[in-house]
């Protein structure tokens, strides 16, 4: 193994997908030293160099009336005040991009800002956080986070995949913006997405909050992994023997879905997308028809076979809880941006699609990048400092280092967390025996599991998957009703009592808050 590599900066950014990057051009027009790691590549991994994304582009005229629509549906649990601050950054925001990125006009030459094509918008985004002043290391995923002695961040560790030579940076603060997780379900573009930022800052001394709302899912062709969910907004359904299904489409369409493919095969047809739509489809969302012309199928005419695909954090809402306007953790020093952070605060208990996610993912890296810098320029490196490593399930065994089962370990994690009879339609004997399930793997894991180079970042990525479906079981377990995606077929009605944010923390053991109540009302679960 090569020797170590050792840096020093003012903001490292750990992920460099969009919230990534935008946190890294952030710190570095506040005049911060940044460094960027990415365990892929910065500007072609992660969920929005696959996609198309829209944002939640609203000109200020509307915006009271899209808040107000958008707070009605997060069903108690968003917040006014950061919609409006989402909206106006984003308004802002992305016409800085043009020296980068080639924005599209309509047919009256007015240029279009909201939709982008993602492969470009990612390369775009890679080019601008250079241009900023920003370091990028490719393929340096980062395994665990250090701290000082007083608790504060201190930089992080991990390994550079070529060579598998080990790396330190100590920095003044880090953005965690490591993406969510969709458990492991193959969706297209989060093969780096398992969870890694949600662990490490939890180990550090983070919280989460919205883990109950991470079962997101997305009509897809069957027999492959392109989710893309605009033009199903029009489909008609079909059953084997192609009689049309009386399946409203809708927000609330996937409950309906999942209990028709649980009955057999499920059938789509996508002739009722409207021209205009087809028309764009190419440029807002590139990758959308490339599988069908391979399987020989005419999109907008076939009937094809369907399924569900599992978008957990990705397209969900739990995350890391965001401690202030700043897009702090917990923890002095950490900040968390984009699919890291929950998203509760501008997205409630539904989805934020992709227009108000994509915006979510500009706003929180700005603000968690800016805020970084001003921290680090006012507490410095402190290289001098003794630091402590907070990484432990994968790198510091409880007991013996023996071998695991990494293998099974994510093949648990699916059937836990993507089955539809487990995650969309939960029940709580059925959540708490996923909940024992997972507790098992993670004690296996934790007790005995240790490995270094590509072999310790596979094991850090399952111990990830673990714990965050632990997490994700447990808070709904806890939240007994139904809100939102969260739906509990034995508590089928919205508590008004319950209409708050809940908080989960622990490792070994998990704890469950919801933020209102009493300190009576915390649940344990062991």
């Amino acid at each position: 193994m090569n020797a170590p590599l050792t840096l020093t900066a003012d903001v490292l950014v750990i992920g460099g997908g969009l919230a990534g990057a935008w946190a890294a051009v952030a710190a570095a027009r506040e005049g911060a030293d940044v460094v960027l790691v990415d365990k892929g590549r910065c500007g072609t991994s992660g969920v929005t160099a696959t996609a198309g994304p829209g944002h939640w582009w609203v000109p200020p005229e509307r915006r009271e009336a899209a808040v107000a629509d958008r707070f009605q549906r997060s069903l108690g649990l968003g917040d006014p005040d950061w919609m409006r601050r989402i909206l106006d950054l984003t308004w802002t925001s992305l016409p800085g991009l043009r020296d980068h990125y080639a924005f599209s006009r309509d047919d009256r030459g007015e240029v279009q800002y909201r939709a982008l094509r993602g492969p470009e918008y990612m390369r775009a985004m890679r080019a601008y956080a250079l241009a900023a002043g920003a370091r990028i290391l490719d393929y340096h995923p980062a395994l665990q986070l250090l701290r000082h002695g007083d608790g504060s961040i201190a930089g992080a560790a991990g390994v550079a995949l070529r060579g598998e030579q080990p790396w330190t940076i100590r920095a003044g603060a880090v953005v965690l913006a490591a993406g969510g997780t969709a458990f492991a379900s193959r969706l297209l573009g989060s093969a780096t997405n398992t969870g890694d930022g949600l662990l490490m800052g939890v180990e550090a001394g983070a919280d989460l909050s919205g883990m109950e709302f991470t079962n997101y899912y997305t009509p897809s062709l069957a027999g492959t992994n392109m989710a893309r969910s605009m033009a199903y907004s029009f489909a008609r359904w079909f059953d084997a023997d192609d009689n049309e299904l009386d399946i409203p489409n809708g927000p609330d369409v996937t409950p309906h879905l999942a209990r028709a493919l649980m009955k057999g095969p499920l059938f789509c047809r996508l002739d009722r997308v409207p021209e205009d739509i087809r028309a764009i489809m190419p440029e807002v969302q590139p990758n959308f028809i490339l599988p069908f012309k391979r399987l020989g199928l005419e999109t907008y005419r076939d009937r094809f076979e369907v399924t569900l695909h599992a978008e957990g954090s990705v397209r969900g809402i739990g995350g890391l809880r965001v401690d202030d306007a700043d897009c702090q953790t917990a923890v002095p020093g950490l900040y968390v941006a984009g699919d890291n952070a929950s998203r509760e605060l501008v997205t409630g208990a539904i989805s934020g699609g992709g227009a108000v996610n994509s915006s979510w993912a500009l706003s929180s890296g700005q603000w968690a990048g800016a805020a970084a810098a001003r921290g680090a320029r006012s507490t410095g490196v402190r290289e001098a400092d003794l630091v402590i490593a907070t990484g432990q399930a994968g790198l510091a065994p409880r007991r013996n280092a023996a071998a695991f089962d990494t293998v099974a370990a994510v093949q648990a994690v699916r059937e836990e967390l993507n089955a539809y009879d487990k995650n969309i339609f939960r029940r709580g004997d059925v959540l708490a025996a996923s909940l024992a399930r997972l507790d098992g793997i993670w004690r296996e894991l934790a007790d005995h599991g240790r490995a270094q180079g590509r072999a310790g970042l596979r094991l850090r990525e399952v111990a990830a998957l673990v714990a965050a479906g632990r997490w994700s079981k447990a808070a709904a377990l806890t939240r007994r009703e139904s809100r939102g995606m969260h739906r509990r077929e034995d508590a089928p009605s919205l508590d008004p009592r319950l209409a708050s944010r809940q908080r989960v923390q622990g490792l070994s053991r998990i704890l469950t808050r919801f933020e209102p109540l009493a300190d009576q009302d915390q649940a344990e679960v062991a």
